[in-house]
C-alpha cells in the first residue's frame, strides 16, 4: 500500500493537470484506508470533492461533504460547511450578450485550399499578428470546475492568514500555593517547522519530569503544584529556550505583592515580558492566559491587547516591543477561616453545655442529709 505521501503527491499532481477522472478514479479505492479521525484523511477527502465538484458530480461531493459534518475537530467541520454553502452555491447563467456572433456573406465565393495554403505560408512569415481588425470569435467560458476550485483555494488560505503557529502559555492561579503552567504549540500545517522540533527537543531537555504530550502537530508542556518562586523560574526557562532559537536575548520580570485583611488577602502582579530583539515573526501567534481565584481587577487600561472576561486574561503579546500587564486580585485567606469555624463551633459547643447544665434535668433528686 502506498504511503499518505505518495498518495498526495500523485492527487494534488493530477488535480493541477486538471485530470479529475483520474483523481478520482485513483482515491476512492484507498480513501477509506485512512480514516476521518485523521488530518491525512481529511486532507484527502478535501482533494475528492475538488475533483467531483471539477466534474460536477455535486452529489457524490456531497456524501464525503456530510462525513466531515461528522468530525471531531471544530476546524473541519467549518471548513466542510464552507465546502458545503459552496456545493450548493447557484449556477450563474452566461449572458447572451456576452457573446459576439458573426454571420457570413452568402455572396462570398469559396476558395479553394490552394489559396487557402498560401494565405497560411504568408500569415506564418509575419513576425507580428494585427488583432486590429481581427474578430476574435464566441468568447469562451471557463473550463467547469475552475472558478470551484479558486473558491476552495481562497476559503482553505483563511485560517492560515493569522498565523502558521500558535503559542499558548496558561498560568493558572486558582491556588496560590499550587500553581500549574501549561505550554501548548500548536501548528496550522500537518507537519512541524524545523524550528518547532529544535524547540520542543529543547523544552524536553529542560522538564524531563513535566507531563510531556507530543503529536503530528502539537506540543504540550504542563508543570504543576508550583510555588510562585518556583512558577517564576519555569517561564523564565522557557522564554530563556525560545529567544535563544529566535536569535535574540528575552526577558522576563514577575513582581508580586499582597496586603493582608483579617479573612481577605489583595494580591498585585505586574508582568514585563521584553521582546524588543525578536522581530519578524508576523506569522506566529503569542498568548499568554492567566488564571485568578476570583475576578480579576486591571490597573493599567492603556493595553489593547487584552481580553478580560471573570477570571479570566487572555494576552496577545507583542514581538519587537515590550509587553506589560499590571492586575490585582482578592483571596480569602482559608487558614484564617477555617481556624475561626472551629473556634465558633468551639464556643457553640461549650456554650450550649453550659446553660444545659444550668437549667438542669427534670430526674427526682435525692433528699439531702
Amino acid at each position: 500500500m502506498k504511503t499518505y505521501e505518495q498518495v498526495l503527491e500523485t492527487v494534488e499532481l493530477a488535480l493541477a493537470k486538471g485530470e479529475y477522472h483520474y483523481c478520482i478514479e485513483f482515491l476512492l479505492p484507498i480513501i477509506e484506508s485512512f480514516p476521518l479521525s485523521s488530518k491525512e484523511g481529511v486532507n484527502l477527502r478535501t482533494i475528492l470533492i475538488t475533483a467531483l465538484c471539477g466534474i460536477n458530480n455535486k452529489d457524490e461531493a456531497k456524501k464525503f461533504c456530510k462525513e466531515l459534518l461528522k468530525s471531531y475537530d471544530n476546524k473541519t467541520r467549518e471548513n466542510a460547511k464552507y465546502l458545503m454553502e459552496v456545493i450548493d452555491s447557484p449556477d450563474i447563467k452566461k449572458p447572451e450578450n456576452w457573446n459576439v456572433e458573426f454571420e457570413s456573406d452568402p455572396s462570398l465565393n469559396k476558395q479553394s485550399l490552394k489559396s487557402l495554403r498560401k494565405r497560411k505560408i504568408i500569415a506564418g512569415e509575419k513576425k507580428f499578428i494585427n488583432i486590429t481588425n481581427t474578430p476574435t470569435g464566441e468568447t469562451k467560458p471557463f473550463q467547469k470546475g475552475f472558478s470551484l476550485i479558486i473558491v476552495l483555494i481562497l476559503l482553505l488560505l483563511i485560517p492560515l492568514l493569522s498565523g502558521c503557529v500558535r503559542i499558548e502559555n496558561s498560568l493558572d492561579l486558582s491556588e496560590i500555593d499550587s500553581i500549574t503552567n501549561s505550554l501548548i504549540i500548536e501548528g496550522k500545517y500537518i507537519k512541524k517547522f524545523p524550528w518547532q522540533i529544535k524547540f520542543e527537543d529543547k523544552i524536553k531537555g529542560i522538564f524531563p519530569n513535566a507531563e510531556i504530550i507530543q503529536e503530528e502537530s502539537s506540543f504540550s508542556l504542563k508543570n504543576k503544584n508550583l510555588n510562585l518562586e518556583t512558577a517564576k523560574n519555569v517561564l523564565k526557562k522557557i522564554q530563556h529556550a525560545a529567544g535563544e532559537l529566535a536569535g535574540g536575548s528575552t526577558n522576563i520580570e514577575i513582581n508580586t505583592t499582597q496586603k493582608d485583611f483579617i479573612f481577605f488577602k489583595k494580591f498585585f502582579y505586574k508582568i514585563d515580558l521584553d521582546l524588543k530583539s525578536i522581530q519578524n515573526l508576523d506569522n506566529l501567534e503569542l498568548i499568554f492566559k492567566i488564571i485568578n481565584p476570583n475576578k480579576v481587577t486591571l490597573i493599567n487600561k492603556n493595553n489593547s491587547n487584552l481580553e478580560i472576561v471573570k477570571n479570566l486574561i487572555t494576552w496577545e503579546l507583542n514581538p519587537g516591543q515590550m509587553n506589560s500587564l499590571e492586575f490585582s486580585f482578592w483571596s480569602w485567606n482559608k487558614l484564617l477561616i477555617g481556624i475561626s469555624i472551629i473556634l465558633v463551633i468551639i464556643i457553640l459547643a461549650y456554650a450550649l453545655r453550659f446553660y444545659r447544665f444550668k437549667l438542669g434535668s427534670d430526674l427526682p433528686q435525692l433528699p439531702s442529709d
